[in-house]
């Protein structure tokens, strides 16, 4: 009996020992996830850092002003290239401004323009594309250098201004603006010199004199111009001109 009962206390202690050593091992296991957890958790941060860093370098690669992430190579070409942008646009509006510029200094207002003199101009004369002949243009060019107002009509004499008759003009071929020339720029003058018979009381004229008006009425001096073609034959009866204009216009200047 006694043997027994010492089987059946070493049976329980030995049941106890490996309920003890289970519940050690249960014990480790259970630290050891939770230190794998932790492990996980690091390295799950540790994985998500570079995230978060591309994250801001992604921002910095959009963002326009570039201070986000200025790290990020697209950012700083934005803010690099935005100033550039605007400097381009700065210097077309300031070549815009002078070109603008330029061009008003050449011309000017119609009522600032001080009037043509018979030395601001270069006067020639052609033949009209017609036979026969009736009728000379008279090509006015501004090389003056400055824009200038050519008043009314030329004042034409046929020959030496001392015998000539004056040439009268149309009244209908009167431009209904001014006439300013900038540097360089022509007007014209249609002039009827003949009918065009052989019957007429026609003269050769191989040179002609040209006046231009002042403000106040004709100017001083004239200018010579040759006749085209070495001459051309002129009836001072039925001769007139045409007022100064920009373009020779159909109804106007045929006369």
């Amino acid at each position: 009996m006694r043997t027994s009962h010492l089987r059946t206390a070493r049976a329980t202690r030995t049941a106890l020992l490996v309920a003890a050593v289970a519940a050690a091992s249960l014990g480790l296991t259970a630290c050891g996830g939770d230190d794998g957890a932790k492990d996980a958790g690091s390295a799950s941060q540790s994985a998500g850092a570079p995230a978060a860093s591309a994250t801001t370098g992604a921002t910095g690669t959009t963002g326009d002003t570039g201070t986000t992430g200025g790290t990020g190579a697209s950012g700083d070409g934005t803010a690099s290239a935005a100033p550039a942008a605007a400097k381009g646009s700065t210097g077309g509006a300031t070549g815009g401004t002078a070109s603008g510029g330029t061009e008003s200094g050449q011309g000017a207002s119609d009522a600032t323009a001080p009037v043509c003199a018979h030395g601001d101009v270069k006067i020639t004369a052609a033949k009209a594309d017609e036979v026969p002949t009736e009728h000379i243009v008279l090509t006015a060019t501004n090389t003056s250098g400055r824009a200038c107002r050519l008043l009314g009509h030329p004042l034409i004499a046929f020959g030496e201004i001392q015998t000539a008759k004056d040439v009268p003009p149309v009244a209908k071929s009167k431009p209904a603006a001014p006439v300013v020339l900038n540097p360089g720029a022509p007007a014209y003058a249609n002039v009827r010199v003949s009918n065009g018979g052989v019957h007429e009381d026609n003269k050769v004229v191989k040179e002609l004199n040209v006046n231009l008006f002042a403000a106040d009425g004709p100017a001083e001096g004239s200018v010579v111009v040759a006749a085209p073609a070495g001459g051309i034959a002129v009836d001072e009866a039925v001769a007139k001109t045409g007022y100064w204009t920009p373009e020779l216009r159909n109804g106007a200047d045929e006369f």
